[in-house]
């Protein structure tokens, strides 16, 4: 396993990233456009342990070439040695792959840098940022954080999709995509200063496309003057 991955396995295999095979057992299209599978673990979990947000890159077969993609374990059990994936689908090679997975098929992914730490102090609040292809890891982020409140602008619409918020404690922005992202980043450039400074402790998570998350954690960074442990910001999927 993790042979002829190129540079990207290769770097990996150095970093001591661990690889592991996973088998799929059941699949459901939650929407036409977001499929859930079920898979074995290859006995991952009893190795790694469990932790919010905890996520895992698959290895797929794009036209010969390999290509990584990170998805987010959805009720991992590491008793009986299973998870799921969720899978925000649109064009691409990973989604070719979901759309047509059936159980027994297998695929081979790596662990490495994975990790959670809760922010210290608590969050007060909790502003999120993220779209469908973060979901999983918003819902396993509002677990994590228990009762703490949260502001969530969601890129795109919820209707079907298993979110976890709670309307009592968490408030759902909902904000079309349009612009390759340009406009949620308008709409949180708007909207985040002036919550911020209402909360004595604020903690920021933003999971978008590269571009948008890169561009809205110079903003939070540059120009709210966030510091780096009361934020964190990860590109979950790149456009084109």
């Amino acid at each position: 396993m993790g042979q002829g991955r190129g540079w990207e396995g290769a770097v990996l295999r150095l970093m001591r990233a661990k690889d592991y095979g996973f088998t799929v057992t059941h699949a459901e299209d939650v929407t036409p456009d977001y499929r859930r599978l079920r898979f074995t673990d290859g006995g991952m979990l009893a190795a790694t342990g469990v932790h919010p947000t905890m996520w895992v890159r698959l290895w797929f077969d794009n036209a010969g070439k390999p290509h990584q993609r990170a998805y987010t374990l959805v009720d991992p059990d590491p008793v009986a040695g299973t998870f799921g994936l969720e899978f925000a689908l649109h064009e691409g090679c990973a989604s070719d792959w979901a759309r047509a997975a059936k159980p027994g098929d297998t695929i081979e992914a790596t662990v490495q840098g994975t990790g959670f730490d809760v922010p210290a102090p608590a969050p007060s609040h909790v502003f999120v940022v993220g779209d469908p292809a973060s979901l999983p890891a918003v819902n396993s982020l509002l677990g994590a954080l228990g009762s703490v409140p949260a502001t969530i602008w969601f890129e795109g619409t919820l209707d079907g999709l298993p979110c976890l918020a709670d309307p009592a404690r968490h408030e759902v922005r909902e904000v079309p995509r349009r612009d390759s992202g340009a406009h949620l980043v308008e709409r949180v450039r708007a909207d985040l200063p002036d919550l911020l400074r209402a909360h004595p402790d604020p903690y920021v998570w933003v999971a978008c496309d590269t571009a948008t998350t890169r561009t809205l954690s110079a903003f939070l960074r540059k120009e709210l003057d966030v510091p780096k442990q009361r934020m964190h910001a990860l590109g979950y999927w790149r456009t084109g």
